[in-house]
């Protein structure tokens, strides 16, 4: 994970570079963030877009369907996993179908893409902080996890973690325009 983490980074980084000296300032389209590859890929810089945009796509939409799924019938009590078949876990499937029509149907109300990532993005950030102060007491209480209750030094690092998540909420609320 911190060599994926690492690989974003620079990507993260070479295109705010690439982008910054070709004076693009901001993003509102897909078309905008090829040009990043212009400088190297020249005429190809579309096409290593859309390349890179349906690989992306290909490997996340499985994902995101199955956890959802997952998430779903886990909370429903289904039957799930990808190793039970079809006919023994029905609904499970039918919430991966549901979630893929769902996702790739989305192209075609107009949404722009960039800014769903974005306010995608938010969301997960304001939930994430009253989650982690969930499991953080959760994780602490001997009540819950029994043995199994997270050592001294990592509540403290997880109380950190968990307090900086809250100040960054409350940043984005108090600066919110």
């Amino acid at each position: 994970m911190a060599f994926s983490n690492l690989v974003a980074f620079f990507i993260i980084l070479t295109t705010a570079a690439t982008l910054h000296t070709h004076g693009i300032y901001e993003i509102s389209s897909s078309a905008q963030a090829a040009l990043a590859l212009k400088p190297l890929a020249g005429r190809y810089a579309f096409l290593l877009f859309v390349c890179g945009i349906v690989g992306t796509g290909m490997l996340a939409v499985p994902v995101l369907a199955g956890s959802a799924a997952y998430g779903i019938g886990e909370a429903r009590r289904w039957r799930v996993g990808l190793e039970r078949k079809p006919k023994e876990a029905v609904r499970f499937y039918a919430a991966i179908c549901a979630a893929t029509l769902v996702g790739s149907s989305l192209n075609f109300f107009g949404i722009d893409p960039i800014k769903a990532l974005f306010w995608a993005a938010v969301l997960n950030g304001l939930v994430a902080a009253p989650l982690m102060v969930v499991i953080m007491i959760m994780a602490s209480s001997p009540m819950v996890m029994g043995k199994f209750t997270i050592p001294r030094y990592l509540q403290v690092v997880g109380w950190i973690a968990t307090g900086v998540m809250v100040c960054v909420c409350l940043g984005v609320f108090a600066t919110w325009k």
